[in-house]
């Protein structure tokens, strides 16, 4: 893949106390060079810890995830993580999840919050940026389905069809035969994300839901996508058609705080869209028929998931 691969320099891990103010003694590492590692400890091939195990694939554990998923809950969770009192956390989320906070800005005295250190910004913005190439909006983990007739993707045996993911009738239809871009975000990914072209915003909609996990063992479940809350705008775009860029909320992740530009406004590949309060995320892009060439990486992988870096390439133009 083209597009951002790291500039290659050399980092000083700032620590763990210098974040959140407490006194850990231990310098974090890059997340991105340990995933991998970090993966296979807690996940099984498919992505599933023994918590989401519990909470989508046993009796008490529905149970216990009725009450997880309530507003309540998650305004209740989205408000003690926006507090000072949450600070503690952040320590103990760099060591477990080795995150590198070397290209990171960090306020003058540490963050005030556990979801102020959450949406963290990078020091540095996008790389030069190729013009015939839609870019991945965030870091996470990719892959790419051909949209079938009826149908927008198959995750883990539970279809979802463009109108139950769009609730519109009219917009599926001029998607169909296309492509959908699939961004996982796990807890410890950088989680602001940008536009992935040039264009311009002719529709904005939001469409509550309730909040689910957007992890495999999740999907296999319950249909997470057409559930849970979310946000899409439709972008129209000189090079690639129209795309479809939307944003789906996760497990008490109540909040998807996207910027300010609504229909009407241009766009540009690269820029900040917006950011997700605490939780693993997904975004989904949506690219017409014969207009986007997908990366051979993310393509009919029996495998799943890939994991991308923000701006490296996820398709460039056909023609």
């Amino acid at each position: 893949m083209s597009g951002r691969q790291g500039n290659g320099k050399n980092r000083n891990s700032r620590n763990s106390r210098s974040a959140g103010g407490g006194d850990t003694g231990r310098s974090v590492r890059s997340a991105w060079s340990v995933r991998s590692a970090w993966g296979a400890r807690n996940e099984n091939r498919d992505g599933e810890t023994v918590w989401l195990r519990f909470l989508y694939g046993t009796f008490a554990g529905r149970i216990l995830l009725k009450v997880l998923v309530s507003p309540g809950i998650s305004r209740m969770a989205g408000r003690f993580l926006d507090s000072r009192a949450s600070r503690f956390l952040i320590p103990y989320f760099i060591r477990c999840h080795q995150i590198e906070l070397g290209d990171i800005r960090i306020p003058e005295g540490g963050f005030g919050s556990f979801n102020a250190f959450f949406s963290r910004k990078r020091t540095e913005g996008p790389p030069p940026l190729a013009a015939g190439e839609l870019i991945s909006p965030c870091d996470g983990y990719a892959r790419c389905i051909p949209i079938r007739s009826r149908t927008v993707f198959d995750v883990k045996h539970a279809a979802f069809t463009l109108e139950e993911l769009l609730q519109d009738r009219r917009l599926a239809r001029e998607f169909a035969g296309g492509w959908a871009f699939v961004l996982r975000l796990t807890p410890a990914d950088y989680h602001r994300y940008c536009y992935a072209a040039d264009g311009m915003v002719v529709e904005k909609r939001r469409i509550p839901g309730v909040l689910h996990c957007v992890r495999p063992i999740a999907t296999r479940r319950i249909p997470v996508y057409a559930q849970n809350a979310r946000e899409y705008q439709v972008l129209s775009t000189e090079r690639f058609g129209k795309l479809v860029q939307m944003e789906v909320g996760a497990l008490l992740v109540g909040r998807i705080a996207n910027g300010p530009k609504g229909t009407g406004s241009a766009v540009k590949a690269g820029e900040e869209k917006g950011t997700f309060a605490f939780g693993g995320s997904t975004i989904l892009l949506l690219a017409q028929r014969d207009r986007i060439l997908p990366d051979e990486r993310l393509c009919g992988r029996k495998d799943g998931e890939v994991p991308i870096r923000q701006y490296e390439a996820l398709g460039k133009l056909t023609r």
